[in-house]
């Protein structure tokens, strides 16, 4: 059978069943006929181009249980349910779950009552997924965000490698990479860190010919950005570095009349549930935020991302820029950018890659900070508060933060900055004595009434629990929960372990003679050139008035024969062509007087209007941008007022 038959006969009909879609769109069929066949494959798709069912739509064709890596919790989380109402058998393993919840979910795969396994990277390496893994069906095994394994990408995160090494124990099965942005070394790169037998790349093109991208120079951020949302309507991000900037700006919103909320990675897990479902309902127009906010939302109607604070790599700008428009109509991706933007991020490479001295110093200082002798601690966690570190050694944390995480690149500590110590507890009566037990308050009852609703498995293993979710559920203040489990845990009722969110520092290595530790060339140098060059791209992307700003982009990844966009900044203000406003005018009245009829026309039939054809081409681009027009499938008509 040829692969069209076999789309026709396995996969559309699937894709039909369980999204209601006729067909495939761009490179997802390719995709998934290339991985249904067995073949180490890698898709770059940019954001919205339907990344998901390039792996859903085939782990639903074959027997066993696709296993989808990505670092995204919130996405899988989403994914998860979205699947499930569809009546396909997903479930998801991340930082959060019970041993108990971990084992249920493996087994179910084991015996073949679950299609798709999401887990997050640091889970891979556990001895629970370790040991199941070897009992379940693999049909292939997906790589989201596949950029993550690269070390020349700008998001590398260690735990990737760990995917090789379970392709190991399932050799049978291949491997789909998928990413939104991917320089080509970058691409190479992805191929061989996993491992693929041929190099195999189907990529999509990246331009967005909806999107126009902005730069907007300016002293006033805070005027121009206001005045752009007043300007564009419809919902909108506005993207900043630093999470005491998202609540300032988000007051400013309001202030001047426009509706805003703030997003973070600090928020607790139902304030950003609560923010991003008003914002996603349009109960509040715009969100501002860090990035921790943005991937794998499912919100098509952006109108415009506004970036307030310029990011340190052209990828981190497109993969964010690129939330506007997904629903296919006219966005916008704007760049608040002016001289003082050009200084920072010139010294955030010296910030990130502080000099190799200072490191050492850094590690001196950690092991008195934990009064750690030459030869010991190997193995050993320590709660890390980095102020209070900082003030003691007189250390600015910026720089100290570089210092930890590249001693931790080069395998002397472990550093984790956000770790998930969400508060759990286990109820240490079981339900018959519960239900016996006639000493609790009326708000004590309550709260355990609240926690049977809403967790399960309580009176065999520890569950994770939101206190604010809690709370809000119970009509509570959060302080008040927080004081009722711990009074429950006195009376020896559950076990209430409270939320711990203290960054820790392990020891990987017995601590060593400061003189004595290496950073090597790969761990440093190379690094700080390939951040370097991500910098200069930028700066280089903000300050170019000269050529047309989709262009920029798409060379940067390697499109080295993009057209202009004729919507950016530069291509309005440079005309490229040439065409005078008069002429521009003359070629646009000509076009509107013959769709004055109402009527559908083909963009044929304005080849035949007695001007240059660059004046036609020129005007008709300009109808459609400006939406004087609708067009779809060569036709042209004029849009209803």
């Amino acid at each position: 059978m040829n692969g069209n038959a076999e789309c026709e006969e396995t996969f559309l009909p699937i894709l039909r069943k369980y999204w209601g879609y006729e067909e495939f769109r761009g490179i997802q069929q390719d995709i998934i006929k290339s991985i249904a066949e067995g073949n180490d494959t890698l898709g770059l798709m940019p954001t919205g181009g339907g990344k998901s069912i390039t792996f859903q739509v085939p782990a639903l064709a074959q027997d066993g249980v696709c296993i989808v890596v990505t670092p995204l919790i919130a996405l899988m989380k989403d994914q998860v349910y979205n699947l499930r109402r569809r009546g396909i058998m997903a479930a998801a393993i991340y930082s959060g779950m019970s041993r108990h919840e971990i084992v249920s979910t493996l087994e179910n795969c084991i015996f073949g009552h679950t299609k798709l396994l999401y887990i997050s990277p640091e889970r891979l390496s556990s001895d629970i997924f370790l040991t199941k893994l070897r009992h379940i069906n693999v049909s292939f095994i997906t790589v989201d965000e596949a950029h993550c394994i690269s070390q020349w990408g700008y998001d590398f995160r260690p735990s990737y490698l760990r995917i090789a090494e379970i392709r190991r124990l399932k050799p049978a099965a291949p491997i789909l990479a998928l990413t939104a942005t991917a320089t080509p070394q970058v691409v190479d790169d992805i191929q061989e860190k996993l491992e693929f037998r041929e190099k195999n790349v189907f990529s999509m093109s990246f331009k967005r010919q909806n999107l126009a991208y902005v730069v907007r120079e300016t002293i006033d951020k805070d005027a121009e950005m206001e005045h752009i949302l007043s300007a564009v309507q419809g919902s909108a991000i506005v993207y900043v570095r630093s999470r005491k900037k998202t609540k300032e700006i988000a007051e400013k919103l309001e202030l001047s009349g426009i509706t805003a909320t703030f997003y973070h990675a600090g928020l607790t897990h139902t304030a950003k549930d609560v923010r991003q479902q008003r914002w996603h309902d349009d109960e509040t127009r715009v969100m501002v935020a860090t990035n921790a906010f943005g991937m794998g939302i499912d919100k098509p109607d952006v109108r415009i991302v506004l970036h307030y604070d310029c990011p340190d790599s052209i990828e981190a700008y497109f993969q964010e820029a690129g939330r506007a428009g997904r629903d296919g109509k006219k966005a916008y991706a704007v760049l608040l950018y002016n001289h003082s933007d050009t200084r920072k991020l010139i010294r955030r490479i010296d910030d990130t890659f502080p000099d190799k001295e200072y490191i050492r110093k850094v590690y001196e200082k950690l092991a008195a900070y934990y009064q750690i002798g030459v030869g010991s601690a190997l193995g050993h966690t320590f709660s890390f508060e980095i102020d209070n570190f900082c003030r003691n050694f007189r250390l600015f944390p910026v720089q100290a933060n570089s210092a930890l995480t590249i001693l931790e690149r080069a395998g002397y500590i472990g550093y984790e900055t956000e770790p998930d110590g969400r508060a759990r507890l286990m109820f240490l009566l079981s339900r018959n004595e519960l239900n016996r037990l006639d000493s609790l308050s009326p708000t004590e009852d309550l709260v355990v009434t609240t926690l049977l609703r809403h967790y399960g498995g309580l009176f065999v293993d520890y569950a994770y629990i939101d206190e604010s979710l809690v709370a809000n559920q119970a009509g509570l203040t959060q302080d008040q929960v927080y004081n009722i489990l711990k009074g429950l845990s006195k009376k020896n009722i559950l076990h209430f372990i409270p939320q711990q969110k203290v960054p820790t520092i392990t020891y990987l290595q017995e601590r060593e003679e400061t003189e004595r530790v290496v950073i090597s060339e790969e761990v440093y140098e190379r690094r700080k050139e390939q951040y370097t060059q991500r910098i200069n791209a930028m700066i280089g992307y903000a300050t170019n008035n000269t050529t047309c700003r989709s262009k920029q982009l798409l060379n940067y990844f390697g499109d080295t024969d993009a057209d202009n966009c004729h919507q950016c900044d530069v291509c309005l203000d440079n005309n490229s062509s040439g065409l005078s406003e008069d002429n521009l005018a003359a070629a646009t009245q000509r076009i509107m007087d013959i769709l004055s009829d109402g009527k559908r026309h083909p963009l044929e039939e304005f080849r035949n209007i007695q001007l240059p054809r660059e004046f036609v081409k020129e005007a008709l681009i300009y109808i459609v941008n400006e939406e004087m027009v609708e067009e779809e499938n060569g036709q042209i008509w004029k849009r209803n007022p």
